[in-house]
């Protein structure tokens, strides 16, 4: 589990082809204090598993099915990516709950800048249907980074970004076009569900029924 905060801004040193997969070696600092074999790190979002560290990078198997749901098939050495650390119980949810499964892939349709912050525009992939977990001041999580939904709109959202977020992240540098992960807050997936289960279940009841059961 994640909190969106994101720690620090790695390199992509190396992209090991593999067929089916590839190794991804990325140079890092601050998420590798207290890390080992095994741990979680979040890349752009994508929770990668550490399976090996020197310190001052560390390397992760990407499979296919990461491939093809994640902006990681076009990452290249030189690129920039986002780090967050697995949180832990003690550690200020500073976000939101961010599980590090990407839903879909998006693109920047727009930048607005402005003096103190910069409205950025991103479009919804076509399929999965992420709108319908989207509403104003509700949670998404772009690229890895939790930020709070200003407009959702048909196939689109908008999001502001303070001095901070664009310095510290990637967000600062995507252009119209780019690729950017996208995680909707679990918790409307969840209720979602449950719903959708209890319409399945609770069988037609008569209007009095239905009032006094409110």
């Amino acid at each position: 589990m994640f909190t969106g905060i994101v720690e620090e801004l790695g390199t992509i040193e190396d992209v090991e082809e593999q067929g089916d997969a590839v190794r991804l070696t990325v140079a890092a600092c601050t998420v590798l204090e207290g890390t080992g074999l095994g741990d979680s790190i979040a890349v752009n979002g994508c929770c990668l598993t550490v399976v090996s560290s020197d310190g001052a990078r560390w390397t992760a198997d990407v499979m296919q099915e990461t491939l093809d749901k994640t902006s990681l098939a076009g990452v290249a050495p030189g690129d920039r990516v986002n780090l967050e650390r697995a949180v832990t119980a003690e550690k200020r949810l500073g976000g939101h709950i961010v599980q590090g499964h990407v839903d879909g892939v998006g693109r920047v349709v727009a930048r607005h800048p402005s003096e103190h912050w910069e409205v950025v525009e991103i479009g919804l992939p076509a399929a999965p249907d992420l709108g319908r977990y989207l509403v104003d001041k509700g949670s998404i999580t772009v690229d890895g980074v939790s930020l709070t939904v200003v407009e959702a709109r048909a196939g689109s959202f908008t999001v502001s970004l303070i001095p901070e977020t664009l310095s510290r992240t990637t967000l600062g540098s995507r252009q119209p076009g780019d690729a950017v992960n996208l995680e909707v807050d679990v918790l409307a997936k969840h209720v979602e569900k449950l719903l959708a289960a209890r319409l399945d279940v609770v069988p037609p009841q008569s209007t009095s029924q239905q009032e006094g059961s409110r």
